[in-house]
């Protein structure tokens, strides 16, 4: 499956080749388009839209748009702006890699073990014993039925909501102090910088915490440094924590998937595989008396 921000990452990295070239930007837009929908798609200014790309996917493209916007209206360069952009978004397609990678185990066993119902209904029959008919054909196995298929519904919801807890939920962490970073980078005022970052953030409906812009640059007053060096390393190590984050979910899913596997999986495997085998087990067993 093809990890949905490298094509965001693709197009970004091209655009600032493109522009460092002296391409002019729509040209620049033009050429990437040829070879990705979804940037031809993005230029005509659709796939920011909620109906637009995936999730995280979607995400990326208005972090790319608002960095464009506050590039443009400050005055900064727009080719390292787009680098910086697109190797922030190559960080996080490795998190979306790493927590994949951690994630096929658990999921694979989590698939695996819900079919332990019907391996019960199958070894019934292999034996001899007619499961479906108790299970299908008398009170008890309608009992076994209900208690069964409730449990396993519940056991099916609980493991997705796991795993969509363990998956990386944002592709803009550090966002607001990269762009704060490229606004400032061009020689814009403080206040007007702040502007511009909360236009854009509100233009493009992008989520991103502002409070640890306003610590680096209470930072930078304070020592009396250059505010943008100090803004690329912040958001540098906000999406190091992001991706730590998300390996430690990745990592604790196999443990965590042990409670709907005990608590309702193998419940469903005695109601629906061995109580009616038993059941009908009893019943012929006193039927041939």
């Amino acid at each position: 499956m093809t990890l949905e921000l490298t094509e965001v990452a693709t197009v970004t990295q091209r655009l600032a080749v493109l522009l460092a070239a002296g391409v002019a930007p729509p040209s620049a837009w033009e050429h990437v388009a040829v070879d990705s929908e979804a940037a031809r798609r993005v230029a005509e200014g659709a796939y920011i839209e909620e109906q637009g790309a995936p999730g995280l996917q979607r995400d990326a493209w208005r972090g790319l748009a608002a960095a464009w916007s506050v590039a443009t209206e400050s005055g900064s360069p727009l080719a390292p702006a787009l680098r910086g952009y697109a190797a922030s978004l190559r960080e996080l397609g490795e998190t979306q890699r790493d927590a994949r990678v951690a994630l096929a185990g658990p999921v694979a066993t989590a698939r695996l073990v819900m079919a332990l119902p019907a391996v019960g209904i199958l070894f019934g029959l292999a034996l001899g014993f007619n499961t479906l008919a108790t299970l299908f054909g008398t009170p008890v196995g309608w009992g076994c039925l209900t208690v069964g298929g409730g449990l396993m519904l519940l056991a099916s919801r609980w493991n997705a909501r796991l795993v969509r807890a363990a998956r990386p939920t944002s592709a803009t962490p550090g966002l607001a102090c990269e762009l704060m970073a490229i606004a400032m980078s061009g020689g814009t005022s403080l206040d007007r910088a702040r502007e511009i970052v909360d236009g854009a953030l509100a233009r493009f409906g992008v989520a991103a915490e502002r409070g640890q812009v306003d610590s680096v640059l209470e930072l930078s007053r304070r020592a009396g440094v250059p505010a943008a060096e100090l803004l690329h390393s912040e958001a540098h190590e906000l999406r190091a924590s992001a991706r730590a984050r998300a390996q430690e979910r990745a990592a604790s899913l196999s443990v965590r998937l042990m409670l709907p596997l005990g608590l309702c999986v193998l419940p469903a495997f005695l109601a629906v595989g061995v109580l009616p085998l038993l059941v009908t087990v009893v019943s012929s067993t006193v039927s041939s008396f």
